[in-house]
């Protein structure tokens, strides 16, 4: 689910302000779609030193001639880009913090590529929705990875121009504790420029809430065809969300993960639904009144906001449902739970893709009709 930035004018005046370390840090972000545009943009105001790297030729010439154009209910705004570039050099000024904004498809080649332009203490920070940090650390070495939870959302209206469609800000947290304080701490500092930084000790606790979530809105609005607002009105788009969330809530359970509950989104632990809560005819406890009317609330906060895995079937991209829904169906293979509801959203996403469906309400009310 998808996600503050110079959102008033004193805020904007913040950003505008120069950072003490503007001058002596590298920072490159990978990816110059909604997210990393977003980031980069917003450290660019606040004076720090950022080259943005996108393999798309259309947005990196159109972030050239124009710059970054930003939208919203709450930002409008026009940076320039400064460095922009389609490809690494061999031997240039290496990064000393690295953001990957790439999808999480593209996250495995996005860290071999950035691996050897890091400096000997680099930090390098995950903001895919999704469990990347392992695959990254794999990589990079797990010294050097933190991951940052996106709490806002943003989507791109066309090359160059993109719109903000919720406000929130970030939580952060190193994989085990193994990052030091130092790069924690810049790595916040960079990210205050966009919103609000809290900091975790629990970082895949904070993971797994945002994964369930996604699980739900990011996957239901690609099989929608809509805007999560707009699906979310309907009740058996709700009790979908539900039935998604609870099997993602049982197989962080069953992987001894701790459910921690992220700014600005939803209690898992408390929207379960247990096993013996409701049947697939809609029965459920005193409560489910209640948890649709938190998931009515979350529709209308987000309800601008559109799935990217959505965007990039369009664009002829493959989705990113194997790390969202695909996570819950391998964790619960691995521990002998069922995951129905997600195992279904995550072939009907592949079907979409495939091109042997159609994104619409009446492929999600299949959806619902074929999981009873």
């Amino acid at each position: 689910m998808t996600s503050t930035n110079g959102a008033s004018p004193a805020h904007h005046e913040t950003l505008l302000r120069r950072s003490p370390n503007a001058d002596s840090e590298r920072v490159l972000v990978v990816g110059a779609g909604p997210i990393g545009a977003v980031l980069a943009s917003a450290m660019l105001a606040a004076g720090h030193r950022v080259v943005t790297l996108t393999t798309n030729p259309a947005i990196a010439r159109a972030l050239r001639e124009h710059g970054f154009r930003l939208s919203g209910s709450t930002v409008h705004a026009h940076v320039p880009a400064g460095d922009v570039v389609t490809e690494l050099a061999p031997g240039g000024e290496p990064f000393d913090v690295v953001f990957l904004a790439t999808q999480p498809t593209q996250v495995e080649d996005a860290a071999r590529t950035v691996l050897p332009a890091l400096t000997p203490h680099a930090t390098v920070v995950c903001l895919q929705n999704g469990l990347c940090e392992d695959r990254v650390a794999r990589i990079v070495g797990r010294q050097r990875v933190v991951g940052a939870v996106v709490a806002w959302g943003a989507s791109m209206i066309e090359p160059g121009r993109y719109e903000r469609t919720s406000e929130g800000g970030f939580t952060v947290g190193a994989l085990d504790g193994s990052a030091g304080e130092q790069g924690l701490e810049r790595v916040a500092e960079l990210l205050a420029a966009v919103g609000p930084v809290a900091r975790t000790t629990n970082l895949i606790g904070a993971r797994f809430s945002k994964l369930a979530i996604n699980c739900a809105i990011s996957t239901l609005g690609t099989i929608g065809g809509n805007r999560v607002g707009a699906l979310l009105k309907y009740a058996f788009v709700r009790r979908l969300a539900l039935e998604i969330m609870s099997e993602a809530a049982f197989a962080a359970r069953a992987e001894g993960v701790r459910l921690e509950k992220i700014a600005g989104t939803i209690d898992l632990d408390w929207l379960a639904l247990s096993p013996a809560d409701a049947d697939r005819r809609g029965r459920g406890p005193a409560g489910l009144a209640l948890r649709h009317a938190v998931l009515v609330a979350a529709g209308f906060r987000y309800r601008r906001l559109r799935s990217s895995m959505l965007a990039a079937i369009e664009r002829g991209r493959p989705p990113a449902v194997d790390f969202l829904n695909g996570e819950i169906v391998e964790r619960g293979d691995r521990h002998g739970m069922a995951t129905p509801i997600n195992r279904a959203a995550r072939d009907v996403v592949w079907q979409i893709a495939r091109g042997e469906r159609q994104p619409s309400l009446a492929t999600l009310r299949d959806l619902f009709d074929t999981t009873r």
